[in-house]
Order: C-alpha cells, then structure tokens, then sequence
C-alpha cells in the first residue's frame, strides 16, 4: 500500500475562512473522527482529543502557514510529535471556480508501526472528514458566521 494518501474536495467558502476555521482546534474536534472534542493539554499549543474509535487520547500541534496554504498536525506525545497530517488550501479562481471557493486537499502519512487495517481505516476516515468539515465550514459561512 501506498505510504500516503489524499482526499481532497472544493469548499464553497473563501480560502482566508476555511484557513481559519481549520486552524481552529475547537472546530478541528468537530470533524477529526480520531481524536474528537480538543481540549488544551497544558503545553503550549498542543490538544488533546478522544478517538471515537477506541476511546484513545490523542495529542496535536497545529502549525499554519498561510503564505503556503498549508496546517501541518503534528501527532504524538508530548515529547515528540511528526506532522502526519497536513492540509493545502489554493484558491478557487486559481482553478476557474468562485471567488468564494477554495479547494482543499488533505495528505496522510503512514507510519511504520501502523497495521494495513489501521492503515485502511485511517484512509476511509479522511475521505469522511474532508466532507465534514466542508460542510461544517459551508454551513457557517452561509449562515454569517
């Protein structure tokens, strides 16, 4: 199997909102099915969430940098966390759609410790997740928000 993998969808809301609101960790333990409902560890700028899954705790940094379009997440322990998880934003005029439209397109990486069927199930969960947080996303921007 490959060693990363993307799911990607157009969100009809302008990229500087969908940046935000994917930066946001409180919006973030909305969709991330692994690790849902983010609260702040005590170390600067990392989260701890809950896995629906298995009811694990997980752990991320978020690292934007909006001059690329790119959050990094960066999972793991408190002593050490890798950016598996990475999300690019490019503009939807850049590609003939909306002034208001970004696509976005998220990558995985998979680590060595992770079984094909984890594997397997953390691909499905991000073709999920992309769809979620585009409607979440498109749901407030429509609404004013």
């Amino acid at each position: 199997m490959s060693p990363a993998h993307t799911a990607s969808t157009i969100v009809d809301a302008p990229l500087d909102v969908v940046f935000a609101q994917l930066c946001d960790p409180a919006r973030l333990g909305r969709w991330t099915l692994g690790s849902m409902d983010y609260q702040p560890s005590g170390v600067a700028g990392v989260h701890v969430g809950t896995s629906l899954f298995d009811g694990a705790t997980s752990l991320v940094e978020i690292r934007p940098a909006p001059e690329l379009g790119i959050i990094d997440y960066l999972v793991g322990s408190l002593e050490k966390r890798i950016p598996r998880v990475s999300i690019r934003l490019v503009a939807g005029p850049d590609w003939g759609l909306p002034d208001t439209s970004c696509i976005a397109a998220m990558t995985t990486w998979r680590a060595a410790f992770m079984t094909d069927e984890r594997w397997a199930r953390t691909r499905t969960t991000h073709e999920l997740e992309v769809l979620l947080f585009k409607e979440q996303i498109e749901t407030d921007w429509k609404a004013g928000r």
